[in-house]
């Protein structure tokens, strides 16, 4: 039996006020990691950024990024 390797080089990364990031999933196109970012920011990513119903700069900021070739698992 082989075991088929799916590449999905397109990551969700959460980053946090602090400068902390989280990868919140990978993806095999940038469509699908880009629809992922804006479901859980509540908008547009590109944006002006990821705001609070107060207008100020949220907790949490969703960016898309493609994985470095022998990157590993490293967000």
């Amino acid at each position: 039996m082989s075991e088929s390797r799916t590449v999905l080089p397109w990551m969700v990364i959460r980053q946090d006020p602090n400068g902390n990031r989280y990868r919140v999933g990978r993806y095999a196109t940038r469509a699908e990691a880009q629809s992922m970012a804006e479901r859980l920011s509540g908008h547009r990513v590109g944006g002006a950024g990821a705001e609070g119903a107060d207008g100020r700069a949220g907790e949490r900021r969703y960016l898309v990024e493609r994985m470095r070739r022998g990157g590993g698992d490293h967000a």
